[in-house]
């Protein structure tokens, strides 16, 4: 770090409630991020003070050889630390050695950052749509894929962004467009957007298929499931939602589209628009006995491809979507207002956050039996990261005002929290570092 960045990150861990220890932690002369054996690395991003903090998970490394925690460095992120851009987004490169952070706070557009694992240094960025948030990078290092979620717009079609990486994010640069500009420096340091795609109302949780050929996104808004074909990079097919109304339908606005998906096109924009983020985040809002609709917050592919996991934030169950067929398999229950999803590497297990419930659930996915539900320490539970073992997942919890947030560490063989970080307030986006690094 820097002298001003090392200055600045202490005067945050300081606004944020966090010891200033924590900002500049860690064993002199080694990285943050360098791993003992049986360790795990973990980034959060919290949006509220512009921060990504670096998470250490040892099983055995406190007394007694107990699981134990820690954060070893607190980095700042963005172009204004007074006015902070507000981390959402985070996921690694495949290889370890660069990660990738959405930013936008309060403002309609935001940016798509590029950073150095170890030293945390800046390697590029790029400006994106209206609020970019949930982002993955393709399984080839070669393009990133990143919902503009548009919190703070009108509640209308918005798009993902799908920007070309350099070599330096783990592979060969995607090909590019003749057209497209290259930013001073290089093109071996350009972020470059290489498409835009329309396609529904508040994009929310989205992943790509394990081949990295599709990806897909969950509308808030709208109740559908969206299908982009990453090598056309357009949209290919959509999915309605709605209990009781589950099937193929047409995005909002398109010719042909589905009349009720249209109607759906607007709802619920009080639940979702930027007051109540501030107040606790979407996803949090009661609803009424008898719900049928999903307002989706996370799509999740199964590793074999064959079906995508929608989390039904309203109707608190999981809709298992037959990607061949396009068609409902079955709905499964889940906790009070389930948010994000993650599925081990094996496909045994479906990791659900409960963002209302204040828990974690853990699902057989061949059952759809509900294993553990786990109570977090903190309110407002968000995102979900499994190790690259399946051992363990990491779960970020955003915290109520000013409340530190948590990464809590669920031990998915005992079925059980083992060990919990504080980090900074609002705790978002989260991912561990691949076994690759």
């Amino acid at each position: 770090m820097t002298r001003r960045a090392l200055a600045t990150a202490l005067a945050l861990a300081a606004a944020s409630g966090l010891p200033a220890t924590l900002a500049a932690q860690g064993a002199p002369g080694r990285p943050a991020t360098a791993r003992a054996p049986g360790e795990y690395v973990v980034l959060v991003a919290s949006e509220a003070t512009d921060q990504i903090s670096v998470v250490r998970f040892a099983p055995a490394g406190g007394a007694g050889g107990a699981p134990i925690a820690r954060v070893a460095e607190v980095r700042v992120v963005g172009m204004n630390p007074i006015d902070p851009d507000g981390p959402h987004g985070l996921a690694f490169a495949p290889d370890g050695r660069s990660y990738f952070v959405s930013t936008a706070h309060g403002t309609p557009f935001g940016s798509l950052w590029h950073f150095d694992t170890e030293s945390g240094r800046v390697l590029g960025r790029t400006m994106l749509g209206p609020f970019p948030a949930t982002l993955q990078v393709s399984p080839d290092g070669a393009a990133a894929y990143v919902v503009n979620f548009n919190l703070h717009g009108e509640m209308v079609p918005s798009s993902v962004s799908v920007v070309a990486l350099p070599a330096s994010a783990g592979a060969a640069p995607a090909a590019v467009p003749a057209s497209a500009p290259v930013p001073p420096g290089g093109a071996e340091d350009a972020l470059v957007e290489m498409a835009r795609i329309p396609t529904c109302a508040m994009p929310h949780g989205s992943r790509l298929s394990a081949d990295g050929t599709r990806h897909y996104s969950a509308c808030m808004m709208d109740d559908l499931l969206v299908e982009i074909d990453a090598r056309a990079l357009g949209v290919a097919r959509a999915f309605r939602v709605t209990r009781g109304r589950e099937g193929g339908a047409s995005l909002p606005g398109a010719p042909g589209a589905d009349a009720h998906a249209d109607a759906h096109a607007g709802h619920g924009a009080s639940a979702g628009a930027g007051g109540a983020h501030a107040s606790g985040g979407h996803g949090m809002d009661p609803v009424k006995p008898g719900e049928t609709t999903c307002s989706p917050t996370w799509a999740q592919p199964s590793p074999d491809g064959r079906t995508v996991w929608v989390a039904c934030n309203r109707t608190n169950d999981l809709a298992e979507i037959d990607v061949a067929s396009w068609t409902l398999r079955r709905r499964v229950p889940a906790g009070d207002g389930v948010y994000n999803l993650a599925v081990t590497g094996d496909g045994r297990l479906v990791v659900a956050t409960n963002k209302r419930g204040q828990s974690v659930s853990i699902l057989e996915a061949a059952s759809g039996r509900e294993l553990a539900r786990i109570p977090t320490l903190r309110r407002v539970v968000h995102g979900v990261a499994i190790s690259p073992d399946d051992r363990y997942a990491f779960v970020s919890v955003e915290g109520i005002g000013s409340q530190p947030g948590t990464v809590e560490v669920i031990d998915l063989a005992a079925r059980r929290r083992v060990a919990s970080a504080d980090v900074g307030p609002m705790a978002g986006g989260i991912d561990v570092m691949p076994a690759a690094r």
